[in-house]
C-alpha cells in the first residue's frame, strides 16, 4: 500500500510540473560559470530549488525548495546579521539552509545584501565577499531575476510554518530601463492604440492623476498611486464577491476612491481584476461592450510596464479597507 501511494503521489506532482512552467534556479559567477542553487536539509540531502511559472504569470514568479513532491516555501529570513539569510521552510516548520554549490562541493550562502524600496537584491556571497548574481532561467534560456520582495515597512513580513520572514522570494523581469524618469503616466489602451486617461474619481465626481512612481532605486516593482492633493494614496484590488475585482484608491481616512478609464467620449469606464494567473491578477479596463482593454504604465521616454495585481497570501487591512492584491507597475514579459 505504501508504495502504491508513493507512486500516486509521483504521478500527480508530475502532471503537476507538467502543467507548469518550471526554471531553473542559479548562480552566476563572474567567469560565466553557473552553479547549483541547493536547500539542504536535516539528513544532509541537497533538494532542488525552483522558480514556478503558473498558468501565464512569467512576471511574478514563485522560488521554492522541493522535498518528496511537496513545494516548500522560500524566504529571506530576519536576523541580526549584516544580510538576510535565504531558507526553506519544510511543512514542520523546520529552516532550511540555501546554498551555492561549487564544481569542488563548496557551500557558498544565498543571501539579501541591499534593499531598494520593495525589492531586497539576492546574491550568493563568498567567503571573500564577492557577490554572484542568482538568477532564475527557463528551458529555453528566458532569464529572470531572483529578488526578496516585501510590501510591509516591519521587519516581518510574515509568518509561515510558524516562522516569521523578513521578506518574499520571487523571480521577476529583468530590467530594461534605468528608472531616472522618477513619475510614469497609467493609461489604457483602446484597441485602436488611443492612450485614454486613468482616473481617480471622489464623490465630488472630480477626476485626480494616478501615476506610477519610482522610488529607492528600485525598477522591478513599481508603485500605483493616486494624487489627491497633497497625499498619495495607495491603489488596491479590494476584497469581493464581485465577478471582477474592484480597482481603487484608499485614503488614510478609509475613504474608497473609484478608478476608471475616461474614453474619447468622456464614459467613465471601470478598471479591474479581472483574470488570474499564479500570483498575478490581471487588470484591464472593462470597456462598455464588455472587452477588456490593456493598462500600462507609460515613462515620459516611452517605456511601458504592465499595471498588474499582485495576489496577498492573506488578505490584509489598509486604512481599514480589506485588500485581496496590491497594483504594481511590472517589466513586460
Amino acid at each position: 500500500m505504501k508504495n502504491i501511494f508513493g507512486f500516486l503521489l509521483a504521478m500527480i506532482f508530475s502532471q503537476l510540473v507538467f502543467s507548469q512552467n518550471i526554471w531553473n534556479v542559479k548562480a552566476i559567477q563572474p567567469s560565466g560559470k553557473i552553479l547549483d542553487i541547493k536547500a539542504i536539509d536535516k539528513q544532509g540531502n541537497y533538494l532542488d530549488v525552483k522558480a514556478i511559472s503558473i498558468s501565464a504569470n512569467n512576471q511574478y514568479l514563485d522560488v521554492k525548495a522541493i522535498k518528496n513532491g511537496k513545494y516548500l516555501s522560500v524566504k529571506l529570513m530576519p536576523g541580526n546579521e549584516r544580510y538576510h539569510p535565504m531558507k526553506a521552510i519544510d511543512e514542520n516548520g523546520d529552516v532550511l539552509d540555501i546554498k551555492a554549490i561549487t564544481a569542488q562541493k563548496e557551500k557558498i550562502d544565498v543571501k539579501g545584501v541591499r534593499q531598494d524600496g520593495h525589492i531586497i537584491s539576492i546574491k550568493a556571497v563568498t567567503s571573500t565577499g564577492d557577490f554572484y548574481g542568482v538568477k532564475a532561467i527557463s528551458k529555453d534560456g528566458k532569464l529572470r531575476d531572483v529578488k526578496g520582495v516585501k510590501f510591509e515597512n516591519s521587519d516581518i513580513e510574515g509568518t509561515t510554518q510558524g516562522k516569521d520572514f523578513f521578506a518574499n522570494v520571487k523571480a521577476l523581469p529583468q530590467i530594461v530601463c534605468n528608472g531616472d524618469e522618477m513619475i510614469w503616466h497609467v493609461k489604457g489602451i483602446s484597441p485602436d492604440g488611443k492612450l485614454l486617461d486613468i482616473k481617480a474619481i471622489g464623490k465630488d465626481g472630480k477626476p485626480n492623476d494616478v501615476k506610477a512612481i519610482f522610488e529607492n532605486g528600485n525598477n522591478h516593482i513599481i508603485d500605483i498611486k493616486a494624487f489627491i492633493g497633497d497625499a498619495k494614496l495607495p491603489v488596491k484590488i479590494l476584497s469581493s464577491k464581485e465577478k471582477y475585482g474592484p480597482v481603487k484608491a484608499i485614503g488614510n481616512d478609509g475613504l474608497i476612491y473609484d478608478i476608471k478609464c475616461l474614453d474619447e467620449a468622456g464614459n467613465k469606464l471601470d478598471v479591474k481584476g479581472v483574470t488570474v494567473d499564479g500570483n498575478i491578477t490581471n487588470i484591464k479596463v472593462v470597456a462598455r461592450d464588455g472587452s477588456f482593454w490593456g493598462v500600462k504604465a507609460i515613462s515620459p521616454s516611452g517605456n511601458f510596464y504592465d499595471v498588474k495585481g499582485i495576489n496577498l497570501e492573506n488578505e490584509i487591512k489598509v486604512n481599514g479597507i480589506v485588500v485581496k492584491a496590491h497594483v504594481k507597475a511590472l517589466p513586460q514579459e
